[in-house]
């Protein structure tokens, strides 16, 4: 017990604070695991609510974002949901993004404005993002008697649009589907851009870009972006580590908790129907959205408690969706195993 205490210790971190961390990372793991997305985004206004410099809290994101990625990337991989050629292509544009990105953040916290700039930005992103899934979810159930589409029409109106452009050089994907490569690199460059800028894998703006924008299928969405999370925290990781403002203690208590989460969560996918949990996600960016805005009002205003109450809706919402997913998954494994023979979601 000593010797556990001691290297929390060693790590920077005390024995309560290392805890609380390995329970955010289990939380954080099961929506990577299970959306491609959505987890990253809550450790850098996390860490920055509790004191953390933004550049130590966005290296620090972005070295976790690559453990996670590589823990949920394996298990997609299995499924054969991640279409390595795609990719690859958006590699180059990433890499771009994310040096842009860290730039200006360095540039920002050489004004002494860095902080304050993420926050907005991420008040304005998640707002965004929460938004956009809360109205897919309701427009999903008002569209639930209609099933005529059925699965074969699984990629977006948009992305079948954009497709039918045929702007050279296109390239062919692994599922058969054909997308121009300045729609990919664009994609990419963008999404790298939002993760070197605000230290997250960019999944909550990978995955939906990679869905409605180039045109592949949900699954394939959603494998695709966790290999695309690994690249952007591995090259995210490289350029925030060049400067030393990685907390190696904070990573490993995050990583600790995540390496369990991200395999539930992506075992998951095959039991639970995303539209059960989909409304509650968007909710959970909503809320978060404002614990954000909360904690940079707590800065201006001077007033702890308002930091207090923005960590708890950050950490209370993002509980209450784990615990639905986990709720929604051990529903539908009790119907599989009390029917002989019932396939699981996808089969």
């Amino acid at each position: 017990m000593i010797g556990s205490i001691a290297a929390t210790e060693l790590l920077g971190l005390g024995p309560e604070i290392f805890g609380l961390f390995v329970a955010f990372g289990f939380m954080v793991g099961v929506f990577f695991g299970f959306f491609g997305m959505g987890g990253s985004f809550l450790v850098t206004p996390a860490l920055l609510i509790l004191g953390y410099p933004a550049p130590v809290a966005i290296g620090s994101s972005m070295a976790f974002v690559f453990g996670t990625a590589a823990i949920a990337t394996m298990k997609h991989h299995d499924a054969g949901q991640v279409d390595y050629k795609l990719g690859a292509l958006m590699f180059v544009g990433i890499s771009v993004g994310i040096e842009l990105g860290s730039r200006l953040v360095f540039g920002l916290e050489v004004l002494g404005i860095a902080n304050v700039v993420v926050g907005v930005a991420y008040v304005l992103l998640l707002a965004a993002i929460g938004v956009l899934f809360t109205r897919s979810a309701l427009d999903t159930d008002d569209d639930d008697g209609d099933d005529s589409e059925g699965d074969a029409d699984e990629v977006p109106a948009i992305a079948r649009k954009i497709q039918s452009y045929e702007i050279p050089p296109m390239t062919t994907l692994a599922d058969g589907s054909r997308a121009s490569l300045w729609t990919i690199s664009g994609v990419g460059g963008g999404v790298g851009l939002v993760s070197g800028f605000l230290g997250v894998g960019g999944g909550f703006v990978r995955m939906p870009a990679i869905y409605y924008v180039i045109g592949t299928s949900l699954a394939a969405a959603v494998g695709t972006s966790l290999f695309g999370g690994l690249m952007s925290g591995a090259v995210g990781a490289f350029t925030y580590g060049r400067a030393g403002v990685i907390d190696l203690g904070i990573v490993t208590a995050l990583l600790v908790g995540s390496a369990l989460g991200a395999r539930i969560g992506s075992s998951a996918t095959a039991y639970v129907d995303e539209d059960d949990v989909t409304i509650y996600f968007g909710l959970m960016l909503l809320v978060a959205s404002a614990a954000v805005g909360i904690g940079e009002l707590s800065s201006w205003l001077s007033m702890p408690v308002l930091d207090r109450l923005s960590f708890v809706l950050l950490i209370g919402s993002a509980l209450l969706v784990c615990a639905m997913i986990l709720y929604h998954g051990a529903l539908a494994v009790r119907r599989t195993r009390g029917v002989p023979g019932s396939p699981r979601r996808g089969e």
